[in-house]
C-alpha cells in the first residue's frame, strides 16, 4: 500500500500553493503526494479563458511550480489519478484504477466541474466547456477554424472567453438567461457599461433566451433559441456555471452539501481531513455566513491557509473574497461580497472606462469593484471590507475628492 504523510486530493490551485507553501515551512522530502485526475502537474487557472486561450501565455508560463521543484522537494505527483472514495476512519483513499494509498492528513481539493447542457444536440462536436488545460487547448485551436461561436451564459467565464474569441476574428453571439449581463455582481449601471463595450467591438447579445436545441451534422451550426429562433454557430461555448466535485466522498459520513463543508478552519467533520478550494464549503468569519467560492483568489489563499494548518497552525481562515478580470482592453478587480448590501454607491463616470461601484450595507462597506481608478482606491477596498469601515455614501459617491473622505470615525 503508497502512503504518505500528508496527502492532496486534485491536482489544481490548491495543490500548487499549498506545496509551494509547505516546502517554505520546511517540507520534508517524501512527506507530501499530490493525487491528481488531470493530466498536468498544478497551473494557474485563470489564464486558461485570458492569456493561454488568447494565444500570449505558454503552457510552461502558467504553472504554479516547475516539474523540477516537485521533483527537488521529494514531492510524489501522481497525474491522472482518480479516487474512488475515502475512509477517514482508517485513513485510506482507494483509487479508481486499484489500490489505496493510506494519509496522516489529507486536503480534499477535486474542486469543480462545468455544468453542461441537457438538451438535443449537446453531445455534437465544437459544443466546448471550460475548464481545465486540455479545454482551453481545444477552444483555442477549434477557434482558428470558425467564423460564429455562440456563448451560453453571461457570468465571467462567458465574458473572458466571448472578448478573447471575438479579439481573435470571431462573429461571437452571447446568449443570456438573465435580462443583462453577470447579474449576479453587476449592478444594471455596471451592466448596462459593459454590454455597449462588448457591443460596440461586435459582440451580439440575445436576453432573456433558453436554448431548447443544437443542431448540426455531426458538429454544430445552429443554435435554435426557445422562442424558435436559429443563430448560426460553428461552435458553442457553454459557461452555466460548475457543480463541486464532491463524489469521491459518498458514503464516508463526511458532511457535502453545496461542497464539502468546513468549519472557520477549513475541517471537515472527520479528524484530520481539510477542503479547499472551489469545492469548499467554509463558514466566512468575516461575513458571518456560508460560502463556496470559485475564483482564484480562494483557491490559492485556502491553499496556503490549509498548508499551514498541517503544520499545527491554528487560526481562523479570514479572507476577503477577491476575483480579477481582463475582457478586451480592460481590467478591473471585485473585492467583498455584493449580495448582502442595501445600498450602491457609483463613483466616477460609468461612460467611461474608469470608475468604481461601493455596496454598503446600512453605512459599512461591503464590497467593492475598482477599475483604472487611483491606487489609494484599490487599497483602501479590502481594508474597508475587513474593517467594516463606515462611510458617508454622499463623499463616497463625490469622485472630485479622495476616496479617503469618505470615510467616517
Amino acid at each position: 500500500m503508497n502512503e504518505s504523510k500528508f496527502v492532496i486530493v486534485g491536482g489544481g490551485m490548491v495543490a500548487g500553493y499549498a506545496a509551494k507553501q509547505l516546502v517554505e515551512l520546511g517540507l520534508t522530502s517524501g512527506e507530501l503526494a499530490i493525487l491528481s485526475g488531470d493530466t498536468s502537474i498544478p497551473y494557474e487557472r485563470p489564464p486558461l479563458s485570458k492569456g493561454f486561450l488568447a494565444g500570449r501565455d505558454t503552457e510552461e508560463s502558467i504553472r504554479i511550480n516547475s516539474e523540477d521543484f516537485y521533483r527537488e522537494h521529494g514531492i510524489e505527483v501522481r497525474l491522472g489519478c482518480r479516487i474512488a472514495s475515502v475512509d477517514p476512519e482508517h485513513k485510506r483513499l482507494s483509487l479508481q484504477a486499484g489500490g489505496e494509498f493510506r494519509f496522516d492528513k489529507l486536503i480534499v481539493a477535486t474542486g469543480a466541474q462545468p455544468q453542461t447542457l441537457d438538451i438535443p444536440g449537446a453531445e455534437l462536436a465544437n459544443v466546448r466547456y471550460l475548464r481545465s488545460l486540455d479545454d482551453s487547448k481545444a477552444i483555442r485551436q477549434r477557434a482558428q477554424n470558425v467564423k460564429r461561436a455562440a456563448v451560453i451564459g453571461g457570468g465571467f467565464i462567458g465574458m473572458e472567453v466571448a472578448a478573447v474569441l471575438a479579439q481573435n476574428g470571431v462573429e461571437i453571439t452571447m446568449i443570456l438567461r438573465e435580462d443583462r449581463i453577470w447579474k449576479q455582481f453587476f449592478s444594471p449601471q455596471m451592466s448596462g457599461f459593459f454590454e455597449t463595450y462588448y457591443t460596440a467591438r461586435g459582440v451580439r447579445f440575445i436576453k432573456m433566451a433558453t436554448v431548447r436545441e443544437l443542431r448540426g451534422d455531426g458538429t454544430v451550426n445552429s443554435v435554435v433559441l426557445g422562442d424558435g429562433q436559429s443563430i448560426a454557430s460553428e461552435m458553442v461555448v457553454g459557461g452555466i456555471g460548475v457543480r463541486p466535485v464532491t463524489e469521491l466522498l459518498a458514503n464516508s459520513g463526511i458532511e457535502v452539501a453545496d461542497g464539502v463543508m468546513v468549519n472557520e478552519y477549513l475541517e471537515t467533520s472527520a479528524p484530520g481531513i481539510f477542503a479547499a478550494g472551489d469545492v469548499a464549503n467554509y463558514q466566512d468569519v468575516l461575513f458571518q455566513k456560508r460560502r463556496r467560492v470559485e475564483h482564484w483568489d480562494n483557491a490559492v489563499s485556502q491553499g496556503q491557509y490549509c498548508a499551514r494548518a498541517l503544520m499545527g497552525e491554528r487560526t481562523p481562515f479570514k479572507h476577503v473574497p477577491y476575483f480579477f478580470s481582463d475582457v478586451f482592453d480592460l481590467s478591473y478587480e471585485l473585492w467583498g461580497d455584493p449580495s448582502v448590501a442595501d445600498n450602491i454607491i457609483h463613483r466616477g463616470d460609468l461612460s467611461t472606462n474608469s470608475f468604481s461601484v461601493w455596496w454598503l450595507r446600512k453605512t459599512a462597506v461591503v464590497a467593492a469593484f475598482i477599475m483604472n481608478r487611483p491606487d489609494e482606491e484599490r487599497d483602501v477596498a479590502p481594508k474597508w471590507i475587513e474593517s467594516k469601515q463606515v462611510v458617508s455614501a454622499e463623499k463616497l459617491a463625490d469622485a472630485s475628492n479622495s476616496v479617503l473622505a469618505a470615510s467616517e470615525p
